[in-house]
């Protein structure tokens, strides 16, 4: 393989920039995930329920919007969508330590200030995804996913364990401040890029907002791919954030780690994150894209099992080492699926068919951590995990259940009948590509959770 064909896609600006700025934003977006709680205990000394309300508020808008955020998303240019998501996330967050400082700061205020990032962050996340095979071409479609799953998971790591640092030295409410900097360098580095996107279709008739929703729906059901895919990725967000949500727990009460070492133990998933973006590559090439998904599957998803099986002393490293693989699997079988997903959805419902299959996905992750919640308290925090690792071991047979297990490979265009993918933008520049391709774009950037979930 020759020097250029390795760093193609950095030699591309447009890629670099998109690259760099959603990066730097997961990173801050990390940060957050373990700043808000702590203004909320620390700051506002705030219950248990409230600190619950906190964390569900930057789901729900999903379950409410998500739906007819992907018919938008198609009828809307992205790079300006994204650009107004971003400037109105950063001055939502920037109210938080403004109101501090004020001393004005209630749990009211911290609660509509994740519901309406979390709006801003169902548009944005739409928009990325359709965005991004206009700046990608087809022939990095592998190389741009491994990056952005391996960025993603290198902004997990450094925000968990950064976010503590910064809120010990400089106050929890200040490090709000580091998430709503990166929202600015995600718009200068959208700003940025040159290519521009060839403007949404529009019918000589508008149809109905519901019936746009529906179109995706269909489509998302129909199809045997995307409905097993879907159908998958829904249990297994249910069983990953089941057994997420009892990990803090676990650690202090039954395993007796220090506050300090918590945070740390739980971001050492991301490490597998990271390996899964550097192997996906040689196995898709190696096995094929749907055979090298079922392997990334079938062989993480047993190691869950060391979780449960940590206790005090040495044998604690069970738990990041069952947590690293399990983010290993999800992370390399995502980059694979990602390219699938942009390559072979027709363009022009790649927006609303994101929105149905992201609202399955996420919409199952607060119900896992109510499931999680309640199996703990029922059965016992042990038990508990043991009964969700175990059916994350087994929960990679939703995949035969489809037409995968008889293929090598995904099927890289859309179906027979569809109109294939746009034509680049315009024509590529020096350093910089406008041609259709695909990226797999990370489950969610609020989102702060200790291993990988489905992207959605």
């Amino acid at each position: 393989m020759t020097a250029r064909r390795r760093d193609g896609l950095l030699r591309q600006r447009d890629f670099r920039l998109l690259w760099a700025g959603e990066t730097t934003s997961r990173f801050g977006s990390n940060i957050t995930g373990v700043a808000m709680p702590l203004v909320a205990v620390v700051t506002l000394d705030a219950s248990t329920f409230w600190v619950g309300a906190l964390a569900a508020a930057a789901w729900f808008p999903w379950l409410l919007l998500g739906l007819p955020a992907g018919a938008w998303v198609d009828r809307l240019p992205r790079r300006p969508l994204m650009i107004a998501c971003n400037l109105g996330s950063l001055v939502l967050l920037l109210s938080v330590p403004a109101a501090a400082w004020l001393d004005v700061l209630t749990m009211t205020q911290l609660v509509v200030v994740s519901l309406l990032t979390g709006v801003a962050n169902v548009f944005f996340s739409i928009a990325y995804r359709v965005y991004v095979p206009f700046v990608v071409p087809r022939e990095h479609l592998t190389e741009a996913n491994a990056k952005l799953q391996g960025s993603e998971s290198a902004a997990q790591l450094a925000g968990l364990g950064g976010g503590g640092v910064l809120a010990g030295a400089f106050g929890a409410v200040n490090g709000l401040l580091a998430d709503a900097a990166t929202f600015l360098v995600s718009t200068l580095c959208l700003l940025g890029i040159r290519g521009r996107e060839p403007a949404p279709k529009r019918p000589e008739r508008a149809p109905s907002l519901r019936k746009d929703v529906a179109e995706g729906l269909r489509h998302t059901v129909r199809d045997p791919y995307l409905r097993v895919l879907t159908t998958y990725g829904t249990v297994t967000n249910l069983l990953l954030t089941g057994y997420q949500a009892l990990l803090t727990v676990f650690l202090v009460r039954e395993l007796h780690v220090g506050a300090a070492a918590v945070g740390w133990l739980l971001a050492g998933s991301s490490v597998g994150g990271l390996l899964g973006a550097v192997v996906a590559t040689p196995v898709a090439r190696r096995f094929g894209t749907a055979r090298g998904m079922l392997l990334c599957k079938f062989a993480t998803a047993p190691f869950g099992l060391l979780i449960p099986l940590a206790v005090p002393g040495w044998r604690v490293a069970l738990l990041p080492v069952g947590g690293a693989v399990l983010a290993l699997g999800v992370v390399s079988a995502n980059v694979i699926q990602g390219a699938f997903r942009q390559q072979y959805c027709p363009p022009q419902l790649l927006g609303r068919i994101t929105a149905s299959i992201s609202v399955a996905n996420f919409g199952a992750i607060p119900v896992g951590s109510l499931l999680g919640g309640a199996l703990g308290g029922l059965l016992g925090l042990r038990p508990a995990l043991w009964l969700l690792t175990a059916g994350l071991a087994v929960s990679s047979v939703l995949l035969l259940a489809g037409p995968l297990r008889n293929r090598r490979d995904l099927p890289t265009e859309p179906p027979a009948g569809e109109p294939p993918a746009p034509p680049p933008a315009g024509p590529a520049e020096p350093g910089g590509a406008s041609g259709p391709a695909d990226s797999a774009a990370p489950a969610d950037r609020r989102s702060v959770r200790y291993a990988v979930p489905e992207q959605g």
